[in-house]
């Protein structure tokens, strides 16, 4: 349910991120759309949510689109791909949200929601090639002190790439596990990469150094479109691939003591 509430917001945060004075050029579309996501929220944060228990926002969303019918515009466009989400995130009605994203593609084919759903659709296919097994491709960036930071520099190494935010309660409640898999066997081998989808520098470093994280960070501020984030599909967080010596995945998403022990047992194969 809070992986579910947490896409579902982030596609909600970046469809709301409208230039300053769109919403009044266009009947207030966007403004109304930002009032109906609060809406889902609400009723999300409150249990597990059903067709049934959404109909009436639902039917808010066919009103919206029924009241903005003609106007081209991208913030229509973002009610239309914001339905599409509610399917596909809450209701998970693919086949519904499948219809209404190929009728995004074809009604507002130049829009920024149709350019997003583009790259959201090529996120999944690279999120779905992170399967265990596979190699996990690297990057070449800065870590928050400004040094290099790659997969390759660790080669041999036991590896953690965590995705994660001190915002997110989910990681916050996983870090106690991660900093006693680290303390454990960092001396044998293992290493983390954390990516932060911060975007208050100054916050994260506090948090850092109050929780006592060692490990590099990378950070660019730009929250749930963090480059490394979008790169490997990450629309969900806390988020972590395990990879060995050759940055190949040999774990996804553990959690509590499933972690430590897949770090001792990659570590006694080395």
């Amino acid at each position: 349910m809070k992986s579910t509430l947490l896409v579902f917001l982030a596609m909600g945060a970046l469809l709301l991120s409208v230039p300053v004075g769109m919403a009044q050029n266009t009947n207030d579309a966007a403004a109304e759309l930002s009032a109906l996501v609060s809406k889902v929220r609400a009723k999300m944060e409150k249990g597990v949510p059903t067709a049934s228990s959404l109909a009436p926002e639902i039917k808010d969303f066919d009103a919206l689109l029924e009241k903005h019918k003609g106007e081209k515009t991208d913030s229509v466009a973002r009610i239309l791909l914001m339905k599409a989400s509610l399917y596909e995130e809450v209701l998970k009605d693919t086949a519904k949200a499948n219809s209404l994203k190929e009728q995004l593609k074809r009604d507002f084919p130049d829009s920024e929601a149709a350019r997003m759903l583009k790259r959201q659709e090529e996120a999944e296919k690279t999120s779905a090639a992170l399967a265990i097994g596979a190699r996990f491709p690297d990057f070449t960036e800065k870590d928050l002190a400004g040094n290099p930071l790659s997969i390759a520099q660790y080669k041999g190494k036991v590896v953690l790439v965590d995705f994660w935010a001190t915002w997110c309660g989910p990681c916050v409640h996983e870090l106690p596990n991660v900093l006693k898999a680290y303390e454990a066997h960092h001396a044998k081998g293992f290493e983390i990469i954390g990516i932060s989808l911060d975007r208050d520098k100054q916050k994260l470093q506090d948090f850092i150094k109050d929780r006592n994280m060692p490990w590099p960070q990378y950070f660019d501020g730009q929250g749930w479109q963090c480059k490394l984030a979008e790169k490997y599909g990450v629309r969900s967080i806390p988020a972590t691939y395990l990879l060995d010596g050759q940055g190949v995945i040999i774990g996804k998403n553990l959690r509590g003591e499933e972690l430590e022990r897949a770090v001792a047992k990659a570590l006694a194969g080395k």
